[in-house]
């Protein structure tokens, strides 16, 4: 009887201090001496198997615990890989936005300049086409100014001819 009430002393202890009390404690086998020194009554044996499923109860349960606690770790360290993830995915993305605006410029610059180019070429071209034109033009109009020149003065040269030929007959 003195075994039953120690045994139900055990039993009443805090949770937390039979917890703490490692398995190899609670599941203490008895030696073949003291098996025989004590005989064993059935409510020695429940009690001693009902200590046994506590402690297997509360190993359990730390067993369990551990188990969300590191299933709680590797769901923060996946999150974080996630998250780390997701910042390097949105970096490349502004890098590559970057590089596509910078190439976009640099071709809309050298666009404009071929532009700005061909467009001096043209303007140099047509000025060319115009000066030559100017120049043709007026040799023409020279040459068509001296021709009539030529011919006024002939005009004048026949007409003052007739003129002293006409007064040279009358004046005969």
């Amino acid at each position: 009887m003195a075994d039953q009430k120690e045994r139900t002393k055990k039993s009443s202890t805090p949770v937390g201090m039979e917890a703490e009390a490692p398995s190899e404690e609670v599941e203490e086998t008895p030696t073949p001496a003291s098996a025989e020194e004590r005989p064993k009554s059935p409510l020695d044996e429940v009690m001693s198997q009902a200590e046994r499923a506590y402690a297997a109860y509360m190993d359990a349960e730390r067993q369990v615990a551990k188990a969300y606690h590191e299933n709680e770790t590797q769901v923060a360290k996946a999150y974080k890989r996630a998250e780390q993830q997701a910042y390097k995915s949105y970096e490349a993305k502004i890098a590559q936005a970057l590089n596509d605006r910078n190439e976009a410029i640099t071709k809309a610059a050298k666009a404009r300049e071929n532009v700005i180019t061909r467009a001096e070429e043209a303007f140099r071209s047509a000025e060319e086409a115009a000066s030559r034109a100017y120049e043709s033009a007026v040799a023409d109009a020279g040459g068509v100014r001296d021709d009539n020149i030529t011919k006024s003065w002939k005009v004048r040269d026949d007409t003052i001819e007739q003129a002293w030929q006409i007064y040279s007959k009358i004046a005969r």
